[in-house]
């Protein structure tokens, strides 16, 4: 059995990308290591003057959990920043954190999201990203800032950049799901680009969990599809991360059927009373995962 290749264009500080995170955990936990995952920064901004260009103003940007949490993920209203963030410089920290090892790029993108759409923190200067960067009890801010400025970061983060921008004459282009904001056609956050055996398929921008679904199983029908997760417990043992109500939901929902955020959300407070599981509060939900005996007794 081959494997699919994924390419996960993405971006921390976009909301679009933030809510697709149900959706991507959801390929991760339903096909596991059949999939072999690049991601790739995009760099919307090197600095939040550009944003200021485009009209975007710290009172505009506290409005964005209105549009999105329609998706579920944790949003906290109201943000009070001073000006807006380029997102240059917390991208090159997920790519010194990807250097160092690709799980903790992942696990350090997530955890510069959940600051990004639930903290005043402008992502922009160091001291903020290495706080969000702390709040991930698997990261080493220090080591992963101190690489920040080397010269195999910024080589990686420009490769980063390019393959982003080369989006011109696409399935995602055609289908408006791309931009060009700073010279070249660019890719949306998020946007997976699916490859096996000499095939590519693209979904550009936004998109459901049911569009990647039916792009991998038209790629290698072979391929074995786990079922969803019985119970919040087996959803949150194949991940080295908390996740959210929403991305457990997503877990256990049958298919690609709509996720039960009420259903999850009851047996997660049922497994907390019985110390099985810990909530850490997020904006409007909290941050799931296993307590230390139960995750020590199941290895």
């Amino acid at each position: 059995m081959g494997k699919v290749r994924v390419t996960h264009i993405t971006d921390p500080g976009c909301p679009w990308a933030y809510s697709a995170e149900p959706a991507v955990n959801a390929l991760r936990f339903r096909y596991g290591n059949q999939l072999e995952w690049r991601t790739v920064m995009i760099g919307l901004t090197e600095s939040g003057k550009e944003y200021e260009v485009r009209g975007y103003t710290p009172e505009l940007m506290a409005a964005t959990p209105l549009r999105f949490e329609r998706y579920g993920m944790p949003f906290t209203a109201g943000l009070a920043r001073t000006r807006v963030p380029g997102t240059g410089r917390a991208c090159r920290a997920v790519v010194a954190a990807r250097l160092i090892d690709p799980d903790l790029g992942e696990i350090a993108l997530r955890a510069l999201r959940f600051a990004w759409f639930n903290t005043d923190l402008l992502l922009d200067e160091d001291a903020n990203i290495a706080e969000a960067l702390s709040r991930a009890p698997q990261l080493d801010a220090r080591a992963i800032m101190s690489r920040i400025e080397s010269p195999d970061v910024e080589a990686a983060y420009q490769q980063d950049r390019a393959l982003a921008r080369s989006a011109e004459g696409t399935a995602a282009h055609m289908q408006g799901k791309t931009a060009r904001t700073d010279g070249p056609e660019r890719y949306t956050a998020p946007s997976l680009i699916f490859e096996a055996d000499g095939q590519r398929l693209i979904a550009g921008g936004w998109q459901p969990l049911s569009a990647y679904d039916v792009l991998i199983a038209n790629l290698d029908p072979t391929l074995s599809r786990r079922p969803p997760a019985s119970d919040p417990l087996e959803a949150l043992a194949e991940f080295p991360y908390a996740l959210t109500t929403r991305e457990i939901a997503t877990l256990m929902a049958e298919r690609d059927d709509e996720p039960d955020d009420a259903a999850a959300g009851e047996e997660l407070v049922r497994l907390a009373a019985r110390r099985q599981v810990e909530r850490v509060p997020l904006g409007n939900d909290g941050l799931w995962r296993r307590v230390a005996a139960v995750a020590a007794a199941a290895a």
